[in-house]
């Protein structure tokens, strides 16, 4: 089964818009995504929507960041990409009545929320100053210069 890498895929662009020092096109970051750019837009809509990107049109447009690295969370970014399932495990439901589903359904589902509210927690504590730092510490640690980090952007 294929993981949901959206999120990751949108922190990944959002640190190379936070090494920018200018706007980037949706095209640009639609091949540094590998999609298409109209999938960049919808994504970044949302992250329009909740206040961290702004766009601007025409020549020299594109996105830019309009938050604070420091104020903004992998749980804020989860939710403006539309919240989507943290677990890809789910619950057999082909005998609602009978009662041994229903216990083994109530256990998973105890389990499930505990780990999706952990998972959220630790999410709501890293911020994108945090990815960023870890970043800087990365590329000056590997010898690695500015021009190095900006494949296919």
């Amino acid at each position: 089964m294929k993981r949901d890498s959206k999120l990751s895929a949108v922190l990944h662009v959002l640190l190379h818009m936070a090494e920018m020092d200018g706007p980037i096109t949706s095209e640009s970051l639609a091949a540094a995504m590998h999609t298409n750019p109209v999938v960049v837009r919808r994504i970044m809509a949302g992250l329009r929507q909740a206040g961290f990107v702004s766009s601007a049109k025409g020549h020299g447009g594109g996105w830019v960041l309009s938050c604070s690295l420091a104020r903004v969370t992998l749980g804020d970014i989860h939710n403006a990409v539309g919240a989507p399932a943290l677990l890809a495990m789910g619950n057999r439901t082909e005998s609602p009545g009978c009662i041994v589903e229903q216990a083994v359904n109530a256990a998973l589902d105890d389990a499930f929320d505990a780990a999706e509210a952990l998972l959220l927690k630790r999410f709501n504590s890293i911020t994108l100053a945090d990815l960023s730092k870890d970043f800087h510490r990365r590329m000056t640690g590997g010898g690695f210069t500015q021009k190095d980090i900006e494949h296919a952007l």
